[in-house]
């Protein structure tokens, strides 16, 4: 087996700011484990607010011209980016895995899904379009001209480490921004690893900054603090968002949000079972079900529940747990042993208040931070993982008799990401697409997440939209000029 750490150089696991890869100010390192493992993979430079506001300085220094660099220009950057993660897919599915426990399939899946942004984003910066039209009261003329918002500060999540930056840096550079990367201390090579390629194909010193540090409070604080970042861009946790936007607000910062979820998967006695079976193992255990869409609460309509239940969990029980990159697994590493142990006492409350498990429920023993696949039946409401987000490979699935009974319960949180619904009846499938309080909805689908569409939540679970059209509009803020022509 090849070492994925060969693939980034010891000078580029450092911090990159402008032209240059730079220790940090103060001199700092932190270790990468392997969470299958727990052995350190690498030390990275530990960044200070001094770094921090070094990297705002060049991208705000770099703002104006690449701002003004022709859209196709900017758009062939984007293209040859993809192009290049495209053609060393390998290599940076292995890194992936090696830094976050995903198998390899799954890494190899999120490379292509994460080149996917660069080649959707390269198609719009070309398109992007003001108008010129006649005052509806005559006598002068509106001009509307989309200009980017500036310097951007981005904070990463650990779950999909390449994905989730290019879903940002893509439609940013695409506008004519400049961007601050803070990627996520857990799995900060990948996010290294693309600053390498984009620096290799061309994107000019400045554009695409990565600041790593084990002091994320601290660090963007600073940055949100500073009147020069114009646009904050933050996937993760909802509780963490709170007080991002708290922070975004003391300089009216535009900000694009993508929070936590608590997505409800439904399975209506109508259904195609194989269809919603096939849907709900790829919405539960997608990336070893730690995503923000993943299926957190499994809804079965009684007539269907006994055989729904016995099939769902013979395929959760018959998948492989090993090292992400041994072959023929299935289900690798959760990301660290905070996660593990949530997912464990979750599992232990349900448990407690009467549900039972019919697969999986204990964490092994040994190296690596793994929990099995686990499915529970007969769970309470008053259970914590039907509030909570599990983040892990834990599916609770509990019964439902009515349309409208589901519909309650599943609306009944905070977060408003994504649902699933698997139903052959057309019109109940488009009851409950207005019904349910979500952002995105997969019918008959488990798989929802795509480039071309727009990725992102209501209520609690977020503010704005990714991916699609409605991508670029977050990077663009709109000039109105009145023409008088009298």
């Amino acid at each position: 087996m090849s070492d994925p750490m060969n693939v980034l150089a010891p000078e580029h696991r450092r911090l990159r700011i402008g032209d240059a890869w730079r220790d940090a100010a103060g001199g700092a390192t932190f270790a990468v484990e392997d969470p299958a493992t727990g052995r350190t993979i690498a030390e990275v430079a530990d960044a200070d607010v001094v770094d921090g506001l070094a990297a705002l300085d060049v991208a705000s220094k770099a703002m104006a011209e690449w701002a003004a660099t022709p859209p196709r220009q900017r758009s062939e950057l984007l293209t040859a980016t993809y192009r290049a993660l495209t053609g060393r897919s390998e290599e940076v599915a292995r890194l992936i895995t090696l830094e976050m426990g995903k198998p390899l399939a799954q890494a190899r899946a999120e490379v292509a899904y994460g080149a996917e942004f660069f080649r959707w984003f390269a198609e719009e910066a070309v398109r992007v379009e003001g108008r010129y039209n006649t005052a509806p009261a005559g006598g002068y003329r509106i001009l509307t001209v989309p200009k980017p918002v500036g310097p951007c500060v981005f904070v990463t999540p650990w779950n999909f480490p390449l994905a989730m930056g290019a879903r940002k840096i893509a439609p940013a550079l695409a506008a004519g921004c400049t961007t601050i990367t803070k990627p996520a201390a857990q799995t900060p090579l990948t996010m290294l690893f693309l600053a390498r390629v984009m620096e290799e194909v061309g994107v000019p010193p400045g554009v695409v900054n990565v600041v790593t540090t084990k002091r994320p409070g601290e660090v963007v604080s600073a940055l949100l603090a500073d009147r020069r970042t114009r646009k904050l861009s933050f996937t993760g946790s909802t509780e963490v968002g709170r007080v991002l936007l708290r922070q975004a607000a003391d300089n009216v910062l535009r900000t694009s949000m993508e929070l936590g979820g608590n997505a409800a998967l439904i399975v209506c006695a109508d259904a195609d079972l194989d269809v919603a079976l096939d849907g709900a193992m790829v919405a539960k255990m997608r990336n070893i079900g730690e995503s923000c869409i993943a299926a957190n609460r499994i809804y079965v309509e009684e007539p269907v529940r006994e055989e729904f239940t016995a099939r769902f969990a013979e395929r959760m029980g018959a998948l492989s747990v090993g090292h992400g990159l041994d072959d023929g697994v299935d289900v690798g590493a959760l990301i660290d042993e905070a996660s593990v142990t949530k997912i464990d006492e979750l599992v232990a409350d349900a448990v407690d208040r009467g549900a039972r498990v019919l697969v999986g429920g204990e964490r092994p023993d040994g190296p690596g931070h793994f929990y099995p696949p686990t499915v529970l039946v007969d769970v309470p409401e008053d259970a914590r993982m039907l509030d909570a987000e599990i983040f892990g490979p834990v599916a609770p699935i509990i019964s439902f008799t009515s349309d409208d009974e589901v519909m309650a319960k599943a609306n009944d949180t905070e977060h408003g990401l994504a649902g699933y619904v698997f139903t052959r009846d057309l019109q109940r499938a488009l009851r409950f697409a207005e019904g349910l309080e979500t952002g995105m909805l997969g019918i008959n689908r488990g798989l929802i997440s795509d480039p071309s569409a727009p990725f992102g939540g209501v209520k609690q679970s977020g503010i704005g939209k990714e991916g699609s059209h409605e991508g670029i509009l977050e990077y663009l803020d709109v000039t109105y000029a009145a023409i008088d022509l009298s």
